[in-house]
């Protein structure tokens, strides 16, 4: 009596090899983004520890833009890209 076991990490068959091969690029490219966007989120952040509220608010724009790209993606959820942009602009207030 012969047990067939597979292993979860390989394809089997070729639709399954190409659905592999774009799900990690998809993950890449995702990855970049969510990247993309706490950099400038970070940014911000060291700007307003610094007392920098100008540089912050001509940050806001490219923060927004990495925000909003994300939550297209579906990286981040509509609601958390809200939040994010939220308190972005309350840390950038409390400043000035």
């Amino acid at each position: 009596m012969a047990i067939l076991v597979f292993c979860d990490g390989m394809p089997i068959t070729k639709s399954a090899q190409k659905a592999l091969h774009g799900s990690k690029n998809k993950k890449l490219f995702n990855d970049r983004r969510a990247r993309a966007m706490k950099g400038e989120i970070k940014e911000i952040k060291k700007m307003t520890d610094a007392k920098d509220a100008k540089g912050a608010k001509d940050k806001l724009a490219d923060a927004y833009k990495a925000i909003d790209k994300a939550a297209k993606r579906g990286i981040i959820k509509k609601n958390t890209a809200a939040r994010k942009k939220s308190r972005l602009v309350k840390m950038i207030k409390n400043v000035s």
